[in-house]
C-alpha cells in the first residue's frame, strides 16, 4: 500500500472512527443530571419559564434537569459560565435577546461570543410586553400618551430594570417611531420600577405581563397596550400599541436554550428534540398564553439565524440610540 493510500484509509478510519463515538455519546446520553443555566436570580420570567420547561424535560430526558441560577450584571454572569461549561450535553443555558443580541452591543468586554461560544438548540418562547400608566395618568391610551409627551418633551419618565435590558429597548423604540423626548430611569431590576409606577413616580413603563398584569387586575396600574402585532387571546380586552396610537409598532420579547459551542451534534438534536416535543403541546400552548407568550420550538440551524438577525437588529438600534452601559 502507498504511503498516500494508507494516509486516506488512516483519515476515513478516524472519521468513521467519530461518527462512531458521537452517535454512541448519544445513545447513552444523559447518564446524569443535566444543570440548566438561569442568568438571573429566582422569581423573575426566566426563572418561572426554565423550572416549567426542566419540570416537563427531566422525565423526557430520563435524568433530573436542575436549575441553577447565576444572576448579575444583567445576565453576563451567567452566560458566561454556560460559555465556559464543558460541552458535553450536562450544562444548557437560558437566553434571551438580552444576554446575546443586546449586551454585545453595549459592553465592551463579555467573557463570551455570543455568536461563536454557543450551540443554538431552540427557541423556547416569544412574548409581549405590556405598556402601562398609574390609574391617575391623565391619559387612556397609547395615542393621549404620546400626546402628553409631544405636549411636555423631557417632562415624562420610564422605567426598566436596567440600561440595555428588554423593556428599556422597547420603550427606546417606541420613542424613536413615535418622535418624543422622554427620560429612562433605569433600575436594578423590574420590582422597583413597577413600585414607582405605582406610586405615581413613573410616567409608564414596558415590561412582561406576569410582572405588570397582576397589578392591572388589582387596579393599581393602568394597561394602555400590548406590544404584539395582534391582541392576545389571553387579553382581548388590551388593545395593541400599533392600534392604539403607533401603527406599524410590534415587539416580542424571546428565550431560547443554547449548550455550549463544540457538543456533539446528536446530543444537539436530542435535547432539539424533546424541547420542540414539549412546546408543541396544547399544555404548553396554554400555559405561555396564560403570560402572553407564544412557545416557539423550532430547528437549531433556524435559531442559529434568528440569533444572527436579533445581534444585527438591536445592534443597529443601540448604536442609533447611543446608549451605553451604565
Amino acid at each position: 500500500m502507498t504511503p498516500g493510500k494508507w494516509l486516506q484509509g488512516a483519515i476515513m478510519l478516524a472519521v468513521i472512527g467519530l461518527g462512531t463515538t458521537g452517535t454512541a455519546a448519544a445513545q447513552a446520553y444523559p447518564a446524569k443530571p443535566v444543570r440548566l443555566i438561569v442568568p438571573s436570580g429566582p422569581g423573575g420570567p426566566p426563572d418561572i419559564r426554565a423550572r416549567w420547561l426542566a419540570e416537563k424535560l427531566s422525565p423526557a430526558l430520563g435524568q433530573p434537569v436542575i436549575v441553577d441560577n447565576k444572576s448579575g450584571a444583567g445576565g453576563i454572569i451567567g452566560t458566561e459560565a454556560g460559555a465556559r461549561s464543558a460541552p458535553d450535553g450536562y450544562t444548557i443555558l437560558l437566553t434571551h435577546q438580552g444576554t446575546v443580541a443586546i449586551n454585545p452591543h453595549i459592553y465592551a468586554r463579555l467573557g463570551y461570543d455570543p455568536l461563536k461560544d454557543f450551540a443554538p438548540v431552540s427557541r423556547l418562547v416569544v412574548s409581549a410586553l405590556l405598556l402601562a400608566v398609574h390609574p391617575d395618568a391623565p391619559v387612556k391610551s397609547v395615542g393621549e400618551l404620546l400626546q402628553l409627551a409631544k405636549q411636555s418633551p423631557g417632562k415624562l419618565t420610564y422605567g426598566s430594570p436596567g440600561t440595555g435590558t428588554p423593556p428599556h429597548l422597547v420603550a427606546e423604540l417606541f420613542k424613536r417611531m413615535a418622535g418624543i423626548d422622554t427620560l429612562h430611569v433605569p433600575y436594578k431590576s423590574p420590582a422597583p420600577a413597577l413600585f414607582d409606577l405605582m406610586g405615581g413616580r413613573l410616567s409608564y413603563t414596558f415590561d412582561s405581563l406576569a410582572i405588570q398584569m397582576p397589578q392591572v387586575k388589582a387596579g393599581k396600574i393602568r394597561a394602555l397596550g400590548v406590544t404584539s402585532g395582534q391582541r392576545l387571546a389571553s387579553l382581548p380586552e388590551i388593545p395593541t400599541v400599533a392600534e392604539a396610537g403607533l401603527p406599524g409598532f410590534e415587539y416580542w420579547s424571546w428565550m431560547g436554550i443554547c449548550a455550549p459551542a463544540g457538543t456533539p451534534r446528536p446530543i444537539v438534536a436530542r435535547l432539539n428534540q424533546e424541547i420542540v416535543h414539549i412546546l408543541g403541546t396544547q399544555q404548553a400552548k396554554d400555559w405561555f398564553a396564560a403570560e402572553g407568550g407564544e412557545p416557539k420550538g423550532e430547528t437549531p440551524e433556524e435559531f442559529a439565524a434568528f440569533i444572527l438577525a436579533e445581534h444585527a437588529r438591536w445592534g443597529k438600534v443601540i448604536r442609533e440610540a447611543g446608549i451605553k452601559a451604565d
